[in-house]
């Protein structure tokens, strides 16, 4: 698993739109990778709240490298497909988007994501995705 972590973190790092957003690799286990994102006025829309644009990159690039902790040998992924459903409001001091493989076979993965506003009160579930992830020769 060390040599997929470190491969993933090589590709997050270099990742230009990850490094705009100020996103953060927080954690890379076989089939769930977590990606955190600190509020930012520079990531909002016009009502304050966290822009679905943000949110959506985020939970797309945590499914994403969920689905490379368990592609064939010599393969990436890039998505193909996406459904996300964002369920509230995007307020919080910090977000935290959780991939999750639910199938890999030989072509594709099916992952599921969600991301969550972190307060001080607590944790909400805003978004939650469906995506599929095809396997493509590195």
């Amino acid at each position: 698993m060390s040599s997929i972590k470190e491969r993933i973190t090589a590709s997050f790092n270099a990742q230009g739109l990850m490094k705009t957003l100020g996103a953060e690799l927080v954690s890379v286990t076989e089939g769930e990778v977590h990606i955190a994102l600190p509020f930012s006025p520079h990531l909002t829309q016009q009502h304050g709240y966290l822009h679905a644009g943000a949110t959506t990159s985020i939970v797309d690039s945590a499914c994403g490298y969920a689905a490379l902790t368990k592609a064939p040998a010599g393969c990436e992924v890039v998505t193909v497909e996406f459904k996300i459903n964002l369920m509230r409001p995007a307020i919080g001091e910090r977000f935290l988007a959780i991939g999750r493989v639910q199938s890999s076979g030989k072509s594709l993965a099916v992952c599921t994501g969600e991301v969550h506003a972190l307060t001080a009160d607590g944790s909400k579930v805003i978004a939650l995705m469906q995506a599929t992830m095809a396997h493509v020769p590195a």
